[in-house]
């Protein structure tokens, strides 16, 4: 799936990488715990999470994940905007919860990476 059609599905706002909008992504991931993030994530996510903190930033760059999409309405302040832009990341700010967005998501096709190790 597309981003700019990620960006449609949950109503979305670009907050960076407007650029990126045509980039493939596969699965969907849905989590506010970075630790889990890091412990299953293996391919190519979009990572949605209402978790507003630097360290989405370095757990999306160590995982090579190239989208993030901030839910619950929460917008990230300067630095990570910031530490997202100098990583080449695309960020998306969507009113909806993180239950709504990844349900949209998965109806349009999205599915998600299955929690193995």
């Amino acid at each position: 799936m597309k981003i700019r059609e990620i960006l449609e599905y949950i109503d979305a706002e670009v907050l960076i990488g407007e650029e990126h909008m045509e980039e493939e992504i596969e699965y969907g991931w849905s989590c506010d715990l970075m630790s889990d993030v890091l412990a299953f994530v293996k391919n190519n996510v979009i990572l949605l999470t209402g978790l507003i903190h630097p360290q989405v930033i370095r757990t999306a760059e160590m995982l090579d994940i190239k989208a993030i999409a901030f839910v619950r309405g929460k917008i990230p302040g300067e630095e990570i905007l910031r530490m997202a832009k100098s990583r080449d990341m695309v960020v998306l700010a969507t009113k909806h919860s993180l239950f709504t967005s990844s349900a949209l998501l998965h109806e349009k096709g999205l599915i998600g990476e299955d929690c193995t190790r």
